[in-house]
């Protein structure tokens, strides 16, 4: 697993958090977080893929770049998407950002945390944040 870096690539134009080719996959506690990890890992995902989230840094670095947006309207739903990470984050829900550009990936992942307690995911895709499970 590689530590979380908010990288400019992963913004919007406006500066919010859109990571293409990125899912972001929730978890109620840290344990299930390192739990999904340890899955995808043995499973054949690359530690490298991988950043795990607490919620001290979802508000601090990806909750952050919903606020810029707050006062300007948006035609996206990023920043919702954004918000609600937070409002999750806020009862101590932790975060996997999982490199997975293509279907194939995808779905390689979800198989894999098929049985794992995910309380929130989503694809983003180029123009398109895909609902993977929603709470």
């Amino acid at each position: 697993m590689k530590p979380f870096a908010l990288e400019p690539n992963m913004l919007t134009l406006r500066g919010v958090f859109y990571p293409t080719g990125h899912m972001f996959i929730m978890f109620p506690t840290e344990k299930d977080a390192q739990d999904a990890e340890h899955l995808l890992i043995h499973s054949g995902v690359r530690g490298d893929a991988i950043s795990l989230l607490t919620p001290k840094e979802i508000h601090e670095k990806i909750a952050a770049t919903a606020i810029r947006e707050s006062s300007m309207p948006s035609p996206g739903t990023e920043a919702e998407t954004v918000r609600h990470f937070e409002h999750l984050a806020q009862q101590g829900h932790h975060a996997l950002l999982v490199h997975a550009p293509t279907g194939r990936e995808t779905e390689h992942v979800m198989d894999v945390l098929r049985s794992a307690k995910i309380s929130y995911a989503q694809k983003y895709r180029h123009l398109v944040i895909e609902d993977l499970v929603e709470d």
